[in-house]
């Protein structure tokens, strides 16, 4: 009985070994997607930390970042992100990042971001570009390096100092047209913004706004998506269009922070109710980096003339204009738009001058000596009253 027990004890305590290895979970890795290591950074700074894989970020059970040893935020929750100060100059930081685990452990991740060199410190702007590259066939590009682009200002070559391509993290503000004229389109454009927010990233930085004369906050950027689906369902239509005031407030809530930023526009835009006028968001737009798409509704998807000023504001951010009305189409635009965001590349470099004259400066990318369609944008101004875009 001996020598036949033994062996089976002995198999069982191996088979329990080999169980209890397949079902442990191995530790995430941790990463801090924003800043970038080597980048340049001044004034409000957005730090994100994300997870590989993303669902392990639920096994987090708060995460803290920490800038030149002085603790920043604990955030307990995802997304893990906040906002910090790096000052007017650009200096060297050093951001870290520690993330306590349930059940006990901890991960940290590091970034070093560069100090300008003094011969370049009255280049405190840097041009941020967000770039899309697709081939002949309109397939994305993908798995390209910072070797791979030239961008160039003016006509010139510029030397690119950030460079992104993955995981970058997303700052959105979502603006829908609750105004009298969307009263037939709106609850189709309730529902596709539903699902359109639904489709992004966890980690992924959305502030929802409405609009009509007057331009209200539904959401802040840490709601959570089931907040937002919330709000959407509570809006109802009323008033005029100030289409170009909500872009202009866009614009300066997305503020400079390194990273991708989008604006989502769902209107018909017929602006009634504006106190700017259209040169003055056109203006903003020009001095924003952030890249707009613009879905039109109701009016929007017949009148030519409001397509026209939609697809300009688009297409001056390296965006795109959409006209749609039906719920089979507008679910594709939404992916489409979805897909831009996944397959964004972001780059920068020191804007030239940091002459605030207001005069238009060209942006041009190319991919491999012009083998590929670029989609970025189109340039940028500098003036005193510009919070960004040459961030």
């Amino acid at each position: 009985m001996r020598t036949t027990t033994r062996p089976r004890i002995l198999f069982l305590c191996c088979l329990l070994s080999a169980a209890w290895t397949v079902v442990q979970p191995a530790n995430p890795a941790l990463r801090i997607a924003s800043p970038a290591d080597g980048a340049y950074v001044t004034g409000p700074t957005r730090l994100v930390a994300v997870f590989d894989p993303p669902a392990a970020s639920r096994r987090v059970t708060q995460v803290t970042f920490y800038a030149d040893t002085r603790q920043v935020c604990v955030i307990t929750r995802p997304p893990f992100a906040c906002d910090w100060d790096a000052g007017d100059e650009v200096v060297e930081h050093q951001i870290r990042a520690t993330a306590t685990l349930r059940g006990g452990g901890r991960l940290t991740a590091n970034v070093r971001t560069k100090a300008l060199e003094h011969a370049e410190s009255v280049l405190v702007d840097v041009v941020q570009v967000t770039a899309v590259v697709t081939d002949r066939d309109g397939r994305f590009v993908k798995g390209l390096k910072q070797e791979d682009f030239t961008i160039y200002e003016d006509g010139r070559p510029q030397p690119i100092t950030n460079f992104a391509s993955e995981d970058i993290p997303l700052e959105m503000v979502a603006a829908l047209d609750v105004s009298s004229s969307m009263e037939g389109a709106l609850p189709k454009v309730k529902d596709s913004a539903t699902r359109f927010l639904g489709g992004l990233r966890p980690e992924d930085q959305v502030t929802l706004l409405s609009f009509n004369d007057n331009i209200f906050t539904l959401a802040r950027r840490e709601t959570d998506q089931a907040e937002r689906a919330r709000a959407i369902s509570r809006m109802a239509p009323w008033g005029g269009t100030a289409l170009h005031d909500v872009i202009i407030r866009a614009a300066d809530l997305l503020g400079r922070q390194a990273g991708r930023r989008s604006i989502v526009l769902f209107s018909d835009g017929d602006d009634q109710s504006s106190i700017a006028p259209l040169d003055a968001a056109i203006a903003r737009t020009e001095g924003s980096d952030a890249t707009i798409y613009a879905i039109g509704q109701g009016r929007a998807t017949e009148d030519k003339q409001l397509q026209a000023l939609m697809r300009q504001i688009a297409a001056r951010s390296g965006g795109r204009a959409f006209f749609s009305d039906k719920d089979d189409e507008l679910d594709g635009i939404f992916e489409e738009i979805l897909e831009d965001l996944r397959n964004q590349y972001l780059l920068g470099y020191p804007a030239p001058s940091s002459n605030r004259d207001g005069k238009w400066h060209d942006i041009k990318v190319e991919v491999d000596g012009g083998k590929h369609k670029v989609r970025a944008r189109e340039g940028y101004r500098l003036t005193n009253n510009t919070t960004q875009g040459a961030s």
